[in-house]
């Protein structure tokens, strides 16, 4: 007898294993998106807080896609967040010109603030 067999009435096929035949299946391949910094804080959050979510965007194979779009939304809205504040704020080229230390300390701040939001707003929030 064959070790593979094909089933006509669900058209899958079946190996054999040991004395029983079992179904293979495999999940489709889906996009492999880059996934940053933010879509694995997020992937940390759903894992640890959001379990059903979490398996459901497994199951579905839907994982992937979903944490690079939550990656590039949140990656926007940091850079977005930190040139606004740095406007308001008169961060400018030319303090980094002629004091380069309250510079940094002051792009530090206004990066640390917009972390601080887009972590509250989109990667520790479903």
């Amino acid at each position: 007898m064959e070790n593979r067999i094909y089933d006509e009435k669900n058209g899958l096929w079946y190996e054999k294993q040991g004395d029983y035949f079992i179904p293979c299946l495999s999940l489709p391949e889906g996009e492999n998106k880059p996934i940053g910094i933010w879509g694995q804080r997020h992937l940390r959050y759903i894992k640890q807080h959001k379990r059903v979510f979490y398996a459901n965007l497994l199951t579905y194979c839907k994982l992937n896609s979903y944490l690079a779009n939550v990656d590039e939304q949140a990656n926007n809205l940091f850079l977005r967040l930190v040139k606004e504040l740095a406007e308001k704020e008169n961060v400018t080229e030319e303090l980094k010109a002629s004091n380069q230390m309250l510079w940094v300390q002051k792009m530090n701040n206004i990066r640390n603030r917009a972390k601080e939001i887009v972590n509250a707003e989109m990667i520790y929030t479903v």
